[in-house]
Parts: C-alpha cells; sequence; structure tokens
C-alpha cells in the first residue's frame, strides 16, 4: 500500500521538479539572464498569479458554499506560528544573532503558493482540485500578510529598518480581497465569458512559470561555503518536525481530506524563495538564506513524497 501511494505522490512531485528543472536550465544555458527573471517573476506575482486567484474565486467561490473561509487565513496564521515555534527551538544551536534569525526565516516561513500550486495540479482529480485552489488562495491571504509583516521584521530588524506597510498590499492580497469583494456585492455573475475567458487563458500559465521561476531562481543563488551544522538542523526541523506534527495534529483532530491534506502540504513545503529577495532588498548580508532555500529545496524532493503517501495511507486506515 505504501509503495503505490509513494509512487502516486513521487510521480507528482517528479512533474513539479521537470518543470523546476527547465527553468534551472533556462539560466544556465543564458536564455533567461537576471533581468529577464525579475521580469518574469515580476510577471507571475503581478499579472497572472492575480489573474488565477481572481477567475477562481468568482467562478468557484461564494460566501454560502464557504461559510468559514475566514478560518483559512487563521490556519495560515497557526501553521506560521508553529513554524516559527519549531525555528526558535532549533535556533538554540545556532551561534550568532542574525544566523539565528536567519535560520528561524527558514524554518517559519515555506513556500506556500508556488511549489503547492504545481503540486496540488498534478496531483488531484479536477473535482478536488477546485476546492483546493479556493482554500490555498484564501490562505495565500493570511500568509502573504503576515510574511511581509513578521517575516520582514524578523530579518531585518534593527534601529535603521524601517517596515513599509504598502508591502502588505501586494498583488495577491490585493486580487483575492477584490475578488470576494465582487463575490460579496454579487458583480462576479455579471462578468462576461467574453472577459472572462481570456483573462483566465492568462491565469492558466502561472502554475508552470511559477515553478520555472523557482528552479531559476536556484540556479542563481551561489553556494560558497555551506553551514552545514546549520543546514542539517534546517532541514531537520523544517522539513521533518514540522510535518510530523502537522501529520499527528491533523490526524488527531480529524479534518477534513482536503483540509488536512493543504496544511500538510504547507508543513511539506522548502522554505520561501521570497526570504532572498527580502534579504536582497533590505541589503542584508545573506549568511544562511540561500543555501537553506538551495538545500531546502533539493532534500524535499524526497521527503515531501515520503510524507504525503503517510497521509493518505493514515487517512485511509482512519
Amino acid at each position: 500500500m505504501f509503495g503505490s501511494y509513494f509512487q502516486v505522490t513521487a510521480i507528482s512531485v517528479l512533474q513539479v521538479c521537470i518543470l523546476g528543472a527547465i527553468g534551472y536550465l533556462l539560466v544556465k544555458i543564458n536564455i533567461l539572464n537576471p533581468c529577464s527573471l525579475n521580469a518574469l517573476s515580476r510577471m507571475v506575482i503581478e499579472v497572472t498569479l492575480p489573474l488565477l486567484i481572481f477567475c477562481q474565486l468568482i467562478r468557484r467561490f461564494s460566501f454560502s458554499l464557504y461559510p468559514d473561509w475566514w478560518i483559512y487565513p487563521l490556519i495560515s496564521a497557526g501553521i506560521t506560528l508553529l513554524g516559527l515555534a519549531v525555528g526558535w527551538a532549533f535556533s538554540w544551536f545556532i551561534k550568532g544573532r542574525r544566523h539565528k534569525a536567519q535560520f528561524i526565516g527558514l524554518v517559519t516561513f515555506q513556500n506556500s503558493g508556488y511549489l503547492p500550486l504545481a503540486l496540488i495540479a498534478a496531483l488531484l482529480a479536477p473535482d478536488k482540485l477546485s476546492d483546493m485552489l479556493v482554500y490555498l488562495f484564501l490562505l495565500l491571504l493570511g500568509f502573504n500578510l503576515i510574511m511581509f509583516s513578521l517575516g520582514v521584521y524578523l530579518l531585518t530588524a534593527e534601529k535603521e529598518s524601517k517596515f513599509k506597510a504598502a508591502t502588505l498590499l501586494n498583488p495577491t492580497v490585493i486580487a483575492t480581497l477584490i475578488s470576494l469583494a465582487f463575490v460579496y456585492a454579487g458583480l462576479s455573475a455579471v462578468i462576461p465569458d467574453a472577459v472572462l475567458v481570456p483573462l483566465k487563458a492568462v491565469g492558466d500559465c502561472t502554475i508552470p512559470l511559477a515553478v520555472f521561476v523557482v528552479g531559476a531562481s536556484l540556479a542563481q543563488i551561489k553556494l560558497r561555503h555551506i553551514d552545514k551544522k546549520a543546514m542539517f538542523w534546517m532541514v531537520l526541523a523544517k522539513l521533518i518536525v514540522l510535518p510530523v506534527l502537522g501529520l499527528l495534529l491533523i490526524l488527531r483532530i480529524r479534518l477534513p481530506e482536503l483540509i488536512g491534506l493543504m496544511i500538510l502540504i504547507q508543513l511539506a513545503m522548502p522554505p520561501a524563495t521570497s526570504l532572498s529577495v527580502v534579504t536582497a532588498n533590505y541589503k542584508k548580508e545573506d549568511l544562511l538564506i540561500s543555501q537553506g532555500i538551495f538545500i531546502g529545496h533539493i532534500v524535499s524532493i524526497f521527503t515531501i513524497p515520503l510524507f504525503l503517501s503517510l497521509y493518505f495511507i493514515l487517512s485511509v486506515i482512519k
């Protein structure tokens, strides 16, 4: 039984890896350079992903179908707090204040959008995928608010660093809020297909392009002197302890299958690639971030299928 579940999840992860490998190779053979990668990343963040969110929510979401919609941003906050607690606990093995802060950031914040999008698209049937996308976009609303507030503070907390409230209103948050407003006002039903179809076509490009960006970003990471001790504790905390705790909690509470799967996927994800953007944007020395992102993504190729397989098996037994 384990072998069959592992095979299904491993194939899904392999499909995501192939997309990421294409982005990685595009950088290595100089088709994508830093400028073009930045443009591609901005297009995904500011155009295709917001349109995907908008089109999915106004067609699939309603406050009557999802009366507990507000719970999902809170779930995101709970996932972040669990990561923060585990990161803080394991940071006792890390020396240096800035090293500790970056270590905690790596454990706390996961690749919450790009990789889960591609993974659930490869893993779930279309009927379940629609609901899962709604859950994910509502969860991202909470994650992005926390990432660009607590995340920025954690990595840049010094007297000269100034937090900008405007960073909270990033395109994914704005797209989610606008979509919810359209649904609440009843405007979603009046949008003609002539408008929605081309918008949806652009939004559907998000999944492959997003994973291209992840792979291309990994290709640009410069690994000089790897802190093997810090990376060992990061992998243990982020990719082993967090999903184990999540799996135990999910089975204990007996959550619905899709919600439990969404939470476990988030807890099993490698560190957020946006951590490197925050570090660079605030001109902070990259002590652990790049190597943590790179090694976390490589190791997660093996750990994600393991924990998803365990989840499916234990859910069936339950």
